[in-house]
């Protein structure tokens, strides 16, 4: 768009990617948001990503290679003790490449599933091995009310993270339940209260458009609360009807999902509350082939979501689960390594995150930045 100028781009966009000029003036604003975190950018800069592959329960919606702690409980510290091991050879790792931490972010999962000690722990040996003081945000998910407590946010503070990210999906109770969440949506307002007591200058909400149970009226009324509750930067997802997740295997019925454009349409509600949209996403099989898009205040986007969607730096991946994304921009190129999926693989095959870490000093050595 900017290279023909705007008015030009915008009608290149329209006419030849057959995109309707709605979606068109969307992806445009979303370009303009990211400006500054792009611009940012160093030369040697990558984010770094942990992954805590836990949760109190698994939502129906779900497809993520995360683990109920009710079932698996005892993993828990053994696959910290992996991570941590993990940690310490990565953190050798970039040193000796001299790449330097734009953002950080740990998601899962269900990072906060871990108790205020694991956490400490995990967080303190990042903080000792990693040098952070690049690092432009410094995240992690704390998606489930049911998981937080104060203590659990103190000791996020205390290790110095700047955003954290409450993922109610939705405030209804009639729609929590019907996609297994074992709490309330008075239980996320109570979070949201010790999150607000204690002080992180960044927090991110996310809910999701077509959920069982939901209309365009009760999706309406979960937009006007998370952003009544303050949250800087709220995510909007559709629902994305995932073979692996427990809304396809139970074969629920399409037509429960028919309203999905007409609650999108609510997000209308964002920019006159002050919010604009900085990246912006499709995934496979979502309803109606609609988007994900995440609006932030002005100078509140989360970088790290512009950096691995837009794919402009590597993104390094610890833990199960996750994958390794190498990026060379000058040359274009981009080589993904992944993780083991399962934690019972990842503690007891340490071999493979040699063989990933190899992988990536090869990438850098052979001229990627």
């Amino acid at each position: 768009v900017e290279e023909r100028g705007e008015e030009k781009g915008l009608a290149h966009f329209q006419g030849h990617c057959y995109v309707t000029p709605p979606k068109a003036e969307l992806a445009h604003r979303v370009l303009r948001a990211q400006g500054p975190a792009v611009e940012a950018l160093g030369e040697n800069d990558f984010s770094l990503y942990v992954s805590i592959p836990f949760c109190p329960t698994r939502c129906a919606y779900c497809s993520f290679v995360s683990n109920s702690v009710e079932k698996s409980f005892h993993l828990v510290e053994p696959y910290l003790e992996a991570l941590l091991a993990e940690v310490d050879s990565a953190a050798e790792l970039v040193r000796d490449l001299g790449l330097r931490i734009k953002s950080f972010y740990m998601g899962g999962g269900t990072p906060t599933t871990l108790t205020a000690e694991q956490m400490d722990r995990l967080l303190g040996r990042l903080n000792d091995k990693f040098d952070m003081s690049h690092t432009v945000e410094y995240t992690v998910e704390a998606g489930r009310p049911d998981t937080i407590t104060a203590e659990k946010l103190a000791a996020l503070r205390r290790n110095g993270v700047t955003r954290v990210s409450i993922n109610p999906q939705s405030m209804d109770d009639r729609v929590l339940a019907a996609i297994g969440r074992r709490h309330t949506a008075d239980d996320i307002r109570r979070a949201m209260e010790l999150v607000a007591a204690a002080d992180f200058p960044h927090v991110n909400m996310d809910l999701i458009a077509g959920l069982p149970e939901d209309s365009p009226e009760g999706f309406r009324r979960s937009l006007d609360e998370v952003i009544a509750l303050g949250a800087d930067d709220i995510t909007v997802h559709t629902l994305t009807l995932k073979r692996a997740s427990r809304i396809v295997m139970e074969e629920q019925e399409d037509n429960r999902y028919a309203d999905v454009a007409a609650m999108l349409e609510k997000c209308s509600l964002l920019p006159a509350a002050g919010y604009r949209p900085y990246y912006l996403y499709r995934q496979k099989n979502t309803l109606q082939n609609l988007e994900n898009v995440g609006w932030s205040k002005p100078g509140k986007e989360g970088c790290y979501n512009i950096y691995i969607m837009e794919e402009l730096h590597s993104i390094l991946s610890l833990g199960a689960g996750g994958s390794t994304k190498m990026v060379d921009s000058a040359r274009q190129r981009i080589e993904r390594v992944f993780n083991l999926k399962y934690p019972q693989e990842y503690i007891q095959r340490p071999e493979k995150v040699r063989e990933n870490q190899r992988a990536f000093r090869a990438f850098y050595e052979n001229g990627g930045k």
